[in-house]
Formats: C-alpha cells, structure tokens, sequence
C-alpha cells in the first residue's frame, strides 16, 4: 500500500518549495521502488480566503488518516492585521495540537561549501552537527492569554507529562548519535524552568547514564551556540526557548532556508516544514531556497516511513548540489552559480539521478 502523505503548500513561497520537494519525493520513491500517495489541502492564509477558517476540518481529516504532512509555510501581512478575526498561525497551532506532535526536530549541519554564506568565521563553523530536540504543544504559545488597551499577558505553563516526554526522546536520540545531551531552560529566574531542570535531572540520572549530559541557562546556550558550536550534539528545551534558538543556530548554515524540521507524536506521524516562514516579499518570484523543504522531505522518509537509507541518498543529494556550486539568492555570498528555486530542485534531482 502506497504511504499517503498530506501537502499543505500554505502561502507566500511556500507552495513554490513544497513543489520542488515533491519532485524530489517522486523520482527517490521511484528509484527505490516505493509508492507515495500525495492529497492536497489548505491551511493558513488560503484556507481563511477559500473557507474563513485556518485549518478547516477537511484538512484535520487528512491530517488525521495520512502517514506524514508536509507543510511549505503559513502567514503573511494580508492576514496579520491588528484587527484580523482569524491568523494563519493559529492553523499551525491547531494542526499541531490536532496530530499530537509534541517534539519538534531540528537539525543543524553546516557545510563547507556554505560557510562564506555565514556572518560567523569558517572556524567556528567547523563540525557543528547539532539536532535541537524542541517541546511544541505547551509553554507560553499555548497558555492563557488576555489584553486591554494597557496591559496584556501571557501565561507560560509545563506539567510533568509534558517535559518527560520530549526529554525521552532527546535522550533516545542522544543514544542514536554521539552520546552527548544539552538541556536547557532559565531555572535561574522561572518556575516553569525549575520543574523542568529538576525533572530532567532525574530522569537522565536514573534511565540515561550512558549518556553525556549538561544543562544550559538559555542565555548562555545562546552565547555558546556562536562560540562553540561543534560541541553540542543534542540540544534539549521548551517552545519558545526552541524556536528562538533555532533561528539562531540557522546562521551557522548561512540562511533560514537550509534548515529543515520533523515535528513527531508517539507514533512517529509527523508533521515536516522547513524552519523558514512564508516570506512574502519574494512570494512568486522563484527565488526561494527549497533546499529545507527538500530535506525536510528527507526527515519524513526517515521518521515517519522509516526508509532511513531513502533520507540519506536525499539528503546527500542536497549537499552535492550545493558541494557543486548552486546557490540560491539567500546563500549567494558562499559564491558558485545564483540560480532560482526550480533550478536548484532541478539540481537535487541530477545528483539523485547520479546517487
């Protein structure tokens, strides 16, 4: 039976990277004999125009039966002003709290083929090969929330279920890699992050001794992500500690747009984006990277379907386009050839074709 696998191409440039990376999933599936169902539907900003809603319950629905969901990008200033009765953002919300994802996977590999695209020197840049293990469903996007004309707050609350949970995972991932586990948090100054700090020190004491493991204040994981890189191998944290980091640690790779992203439940049914948003200042104009989007993919051959050897052929079909001298606009300082975003997944696909 053919793997289905939901599209949901969003907005701004998203549909244009989603399409690339279809490609790619097309020609890897049919070079290693396997079948992939793709169904499409809407979210975000298109699913507010065509239904008033920013995750309709046709697409909870497929979200719900399909194997993987692939995602391009959501948002953009049509739907995010003051006065907007519905965001596409509460749809990435909703569709994360629908298929229970609570660990989003974010993994950061720099190439030396990319290091002039970074601000940071080529030796900082070394070996840095660092997966960010992030809690999605709860901290400070999910707690309660209020405003007046005058104040406003937001409420950032974990219980116990939820941190152990994606602790485990980072530890089981920590034991798939090399061993070595940084998790993070502000136990200095937040409640929330003394729960978190003292429930991963028990856990990782009492189940995880083979593993090497520090903890982190954020603001120093910050400083040490710039200075030190190549030391840190799994990065453990909540949700907006997480994705502020990971935007951070995209630098690294010189551009957003090389960074993918696996969101998992219990069951490995995961939801796949690249970190970047829809960026819709160059919306249409077919120069966006689909290089995360494209591994991306990737993470959804590998967690998901479980073709793990699939993932790898992809991925380095990636980092041989690159290798060989193709860059988009948004890495063009590294040097080698500008192309625009088809030619760059007609690129992929001649180094997959090659593999």
């Amino acid at each position: 039976m053919a793997a289905l696998i939901a599209v949901l191409p969003g907005d701004g440039i998203g549909p244009e990277v989603v399409k690339q990376a279809l490609r790619v999933l097309e020609a890897a599936g049919s070079a290693a004999g396997k079948n992939f169902e793709f169904r499409e539907a809407l979210i975000g900003g298109a699913a507010i125009d065509a239904t008033g809603e920013a995750f309709p319950a046709a697409t909870r629905g497929l979200c719900k039966d399909a194997d993987a969901v692939l995602l391009g990008a959501v948002g953009g200033p049509k739907w995010s002003h003051a006065d907007a009765p519905v965001r596409p953002e509460q749809g990435l919300l909703d569709m994360r709290a629908a298929m229970q994802v609570y660990a989003n996977l974010r993994p950061v590999k720099t190439h030396p083929a990319l290091y002039a695209a970074s601000p940071l020197k080529a030796e900082r840049l070394q070996g840095v090969d660092i997966l960010v293990v992030r809690e999605l469903t709860g901290g400070i996007y999910f707690g309660e929330k209020s405003r007046d004309a005058n104040s406003a707050r937001d409420v950032c609350s974990y219980n116990r279920e939820e941190i152990e949970r994606v602790l485990r995972m980072a530890g089981d991932l920590a034991r798939q890699r090399r061993g070595r586990l940084t998790s993070i948090d502000k136990a200095n100054v937040l409640d929330t992050s003394r729960l978190w700090r003292s429930i991963a020190e028990e856990i990782y004491t009492a189940e995880y001794g083979d593993l090497e493991v520090e903890h982190l204040l954020v603001d120093a994981a910050a400083m040490h992500l710039l200075s030190r890189a190549a030391d840190f191998d799994v990065l453990v944290t909540e949700n907006m500690f997480g994705d502020i980091l990971t935007d951070e640690a995209s630098m690294l790779c010189g551009s957003l747009g090389m960074l993918p992203s696996a969101s998992l439940n219990n069951d490995r049914r995961g939801l796949y984006e690249p970190i970047h948003g829809s960026a819709p200042d160059i919306a249409g104009k077919g120069i966006a990277n689909p290089c995360g989007t494209i591994l991306s993919a990737a993470l959804l051959l590998r967690y998901s379907l479980g073709l793990d050897e699939l993932a790898t052929t992809v991925e380095t079909a990636v980092y041989q386009a690159v290798a060989a001298g193709h860059r988009t606009a948004d890495v063009a300082e590294a040097g080698g050839q500008t192309i625009g975003t088809e030619a760059m997944g007609d690129a992929v696909l001649a180094a997959l074709a090659a593999a």
